[in-house]
């Protein structure tokens, strides 16, 4: 698919170099991919994935977070957040604690329920991504891994420059 985009622009507009295309679009590719086919075991358990990024980060984490820390941890909106906590509350996923000192803050942690729902998909999840990486030896796949962190990083480190 975006060979055949990077040739359709190639035919009709030959001076632009399109190697940054062909490797956006290949990772925008793999992580629509990816997040349809990871997606499955969540709506099996009636979660989207940004209420799983959040129960993973308590699960991950292994102690209260407040919402404050939450939306450092998904790099979710303070809205987001509390809109999920809200949903996985009523759920019965997560609880809330309120602060003794501050009754402006809550503390928030996976119940029981919570719990065993993540240790429950985790496996599931990746056992998945290593069917998908399976296609790449060891090597290959370190070396990707490597790429992407170093992409990432960069990119993060620009955003924040740019305070976006």
């Amino acid at each position: 698919m975006v060979a055949s985009v990077v040739r359709q622009w190639r035919a009709v507009r030959p001076e632009l170099d399109t190697g940054p295309m062909e490797i956006i679009g290949r990772v925008n590719r793999c992580a629509a991919l990816l997040q349809q086919a990871e997606d499955a075991p969540l709506r099996r358990a009636g979660l989207t994935r940004a209420e799983f990024d959040l129960l993973g980060a308590l699960r991950r984490t292994d102690h209260e977070l407040t919402p404050g820390e939450l939306v450092r941890e998904t790099f979710s909106s303070g809205a987001a957040v509390t809109k999920r906590v809200k949903h996985l509350t009523e759920r019965g996923l997560v609880e809330r604690r309120g602060d003794a000192r501050d009754r402006r803050v809550a503390h928030l942690r996976l119940t029981e329920a919570g719990r065993a729902l993540v240790d429950g998909i985790m496996p599931e999840q990746l056992a998945y991504e290593s069917a998908v990486l399976s296609a790449l030896d060891t090597d290959r796949q370190d070396e990707l891994a490597g790429l992407l962190g170093e992409l990432l990083s960069r990119l993060e480190g620009h955003m924040q420059a740019l305070r976006i």
